[in-house]
């Protein structure tokens, strides 16, 4: 039995009509006792305090924002149209004034400035930018002016800015020849792409053009070729002067017209000999050729050509109208073209290139002091070719036999 009657408790009907609680009251609630230290808590004052209603304050402030006149619309929208023409005007007048103030005109050349020029003349720089002259520099079609400068075959790239109030400044980076090319009668200059250059009125002399002559390159080829080619040209420089020997300064031409076969004028006193390098083992084959030289000019003093691709061995030419002077009892070769095979006194590298087809050797043909050389002849008749397999059928047949073929006494 309840000792006083439950005056405070609330009716049925009361707690139908309340509300129900907002999510996580009953966790503030008890983080309100821990901080209170126990009291009793009420529901009512923590929403009250907690969660104001804010949905009307936020609708006020929009109506705030809005006139719900229209005459009071109108006027909002007659200003906001005022504040948009005012600004417009004030950019065209901007602009109006930016494009025909006589502030901003280029008036001559000299308000043009160059920088990066070297082997371009100025003249040439200003001629992209003849029809800009007395005209606004903010008409000037930098991009435009940009491509026309790097169509001149001496720029590689090119940079084009305004200075205000009416100047215009110009950057190009040139490009760096690599060779000289030899075009029919004339003497230009190459780049490492292929492109072709004029050769600058002021480069005789220069200490900078101290490289070899190039041909194999021709206007008349597309930029690709001429690109895959100076590609092989610069693999093979690169290759000679590996070593930090410099031997690219003995080169006086290069020949790259067949790819798989550079060849080289190399300097040797007061003549230059043809030497043929292939493809690969550029440094190599130039070491066994340097190595060689002096015996072979010794033995052949008209020797015009060395082809370093065979494997152990250079097939060697003599000038035009010159014999093969053979020792030891032989005869001289009278065919001008007559090469000679002779072996290195290094191992060559391995080059996979075949003999050349027809090739006969004859006798070896000694000289004293001096390695052995062997005459090869390109064109062998019929009857030097029987005579040969003769001479290898007396070898191989034993001394109590007749070698075939041979003649009774």
């Amino acid at each position: 039995m309840l000792d006083a009657p439950e005056e405070n408790l609330a009716s049925e009907a009361e707690w139908t009509t309340r509300e129900p609680a907002p999510a996580g009251m009953l966790q503030r609630a008890r983080a309100a006792e821990d901080v209170g230290g126990g009291g009793y808590f009420h529901p009512e004052d923590t929403v009250d305090e907690v969660y104001r209603p804010r949905r009307e304050s936020m609708r006020h402030r929009l109506q705030m924002g809005v006139p719900k006149s229209v005459a009071g619309r109108i006027i909002v929208g007659a200003g906001a149209l005022l504040v948009l023409g005012v600004v417009a005007g004030a950019v065209l007048g901007v602009r109006s004034f930016l494009l025909h103030d006589a502030r901003f005109v280029v008036a001559t050349s000299s308000e043009i400035q160059i920088a990066g020029n070297d082997h371009l003349t100025r003249e040439q720089v200003l001629s992209v930018f003849g029809s800009d002259l007395e005209r606004n520099i903010f008409k000037v079609p930098l991009a435009e002016r940009r491509a026309d400068l790097e169509r001149l075959p001496w720029v590689a790239h090119a940079t084009v800015m305004r200075l205000l109030p009416n100047r215009i400044r110009v950057s190009v980076t040139e490009r760096t020849p690599v060779a000289f090319v030899r075009q029919g009668t004339q003497i230009g200059l190459v780049d490492a792409e292929g492109v072709l250059l004029d050769m600058p009125e002021r480069s005789a002399g220069d200490p900078h053009y101290s490289f070899p002559v190039l041909t194999g390159l021709s206007a008349d080829d597309p930029l690709s070729a001429r690109a895959a080619r100076m590609d092989v040209y610069r693999k093979f420089m690169a290759d000679l002067d590996s070593s930090g020997e410099k031997l690219t300064q003995s080169l006086s031409e290069v020949d790259v017209s067949n790819p798989e076969d550079v060849k080289a004028l190399v300097a040797s006193g007061n003549t230059d000999i043809l030497v043929h390098f292939g493809d690969e083992n550029f440094l190599t084959r130039y070491k066994l050729f340097q190595q060689n030289l002096p015996t072979w000019k010794t033995l052949y003093p008209k020797l015009a050509s060395v082809d370093t691709r065979y494997e152990h061995q250079m097939v060697l030419e003599m000038q035009a109208g010159t014999s093969v002077p053979v020792t030891g009892g032989g005869a001289a070769a009278s065919s001008p073209t007559t090469p000679v095979a002779s072996t290195a006194t290094a191992a060559a590298a391995p080059a996979k290139v075949a003999a050349p087809a027809k090739v006969a050797a004859k006798p070896e043909v000694k000289a004293k002091g001096k390695p052995a050389a062997k005459v090869v002849s390109k064109h062998e008749s019929s009857k030097q070719k029987m005579a040969a397999e003769l001479a290898a059928a007396r070898k191989a047949t034993p001394p109590h036999t007749k070698p075939i073929g041979a003649q009774k006494p």
